[in-house]
């Protein structure tokens, strides 16, 4: 038997029908700061979360902190010690409200970065003004005040109105509903970050209030009290709690939840752009699963081609030469085919020349690389084009 008669029967024989395209060999290649390439289909792919049906409701994946139930108060503790509290916080009617001198509601469980979806009412009597009017405020990690306020034609100091980063940053427009509807707060909180005493991040904090932005990436500057500014270098734990100020008034809260965000990457994200360290420890990791795979679960020139696509996370020199040997041996097989016999290889030819060129391109491919001469002659002889 014809020597490429027999490596086309063992290719076939690894291969079966025409091997599958890798979609790799197109975006810009991982660098120092990005582990994956451009449209990388190595990338994880996005959880699925099912949203709510309506604007406001939790969508799926949300820990939902207060749905209208006694039950839901488990999920809450009161920051005023027993002995100096007289009165709780309670739910009526599917609501939660304060009483005055119960003091601070938080969170049992702790939270960094977060989504928070809360909404709230101010109390029916309208008496006093400024901030003697339905005076709330929600806060993150008990430090980060987004103020709750009733400020429908009510003014007060622009940083203490409804919407601000309270002492920190007003709101940048006032979007609240009359006084007697509900009105929501959705919040991306992105917590400071500290690393070896140290901020790396000072964190901040969008609000959009009732659908509109009031609050744009704000950056935190150590959050704000009364008369006081906070000093930004102030340095803040990882997680804290969640909670609702008592400040007197009745304000009622409903619909309250709760998503943690994937880590930034400074924060040891696995997506977007890492230090160099995090870079390299994630690309070995990547190239490592790839090999694996193609050990494991590939043959031929699948296997040939997943390896040339492990290599632009890390060259090792192992999986380059299984690769290569693999691909020269089919190399000599397409340059014995005629025109009509190489109509059924044309996919396998597109394909090993998408690699070839890419892997050539940045210099991931050794100098003087065997393929490329040899691939560029096949392309021309059978007048097969692959974008480059």
């Amino acid at each position: 038997m014809n020597k490429y008669i027999t490596i086309y029967f063992l290719l076939f024989a690894f291969c079966g029908t025409p091997c599958a395209a890798s979609n790799l060999f197109f975006g810009d290649p991982p660098d120092a700061h990005h582990p994956y390439a451009v449209h990388d289909r190595n990338r994880p792919q996005p959880a699925v979360v099912v949203p709510g049906a309506q604007y406001g409701d939790a969508p799926s994946d949300a820990i939902v902190l207060f749905d209208g139930t006694e039950a839901s108060l488990s999920n809450w503790e009161h920051r005023k010690a027993d002995s100096q509290r007289k009165r709780d916080w309670y739910v009526v009617d599917g609501i939660l409200r304060p009483v005055k001198g119960a003091g601070y509601l938080a969170t049992k469980h702790k939270f960094g970065d977060v989504q928070l979806h809360i909404e709230w009412l101010a109390p029916a009597e309208r008496s006093g003004e400024g901030q003697g009017r339905g005076n709330s405020g929600v806060f993150l990690m008990e430090t980060f005040e987004i103020q709750i306020l009733d400020n429908y034609d009510n003014p007060t100091y622009p940083d203490g109105t409804a919407g601000a980063l309270y002492a920190v940053m007003p709101p940048a427009v006032n979007a609240l509903r009359p006084y007697d509807q509900w009105q929501s707060y959705d919040i991306i909180f992105r917590r400071p970050i500290v690393r070896d005493g140290v901020i790396v991040d000072e964190g901040s904090i969008t609000v959009l209030c009732n659908g509109v932005v009031v609050q744009d990436c704000t950056p935190l500057e150590g959050g704000g009290t009364w008369k006081t500014r906070a000093d930004p270098n102030t340095l803040h734990p990882d997680k804290g709690s969640l909670a609702l100020q008592d400040h007197g008034d009745p304000v009622s809260f409903r619909n309250i939840w709760i998503r943690p965000l994937r880590p930034r990457p400074i924060d040891g994200g696995s997506d977007g752009r890492l230090s160099v360290e995090a870079t390299q420890a994630k690309r070995l990791q990547i190239a490592a699963e790839i090999r694996r795979d193609a050990a494991e679960m590939q043959e031929g020139l699948d296997q040939a081609l997943r390896l040339y696509e492990s290599l632009m996370y890390a060259v090792e020199p192992v999986a380059l030469q299984t690769a290569d040997a693999i691909i020269k041996d089919y190399l000599v097989y397409l340059e014995s085919l005629d025109l009509n016999k190489f109509e059924s290889e044309k996919k396998n030819l597109h394909d090993i020349a998408k690699a070839v060129i890419y892997l050539n391109k940045f210099s991931i491919l050794p100098e003087e690389h065997f393929a490329l001469p040899q691939v560029e002659a096949l392309l021309k002889r059978f007048d097969l084009k692959v974008e480059r």
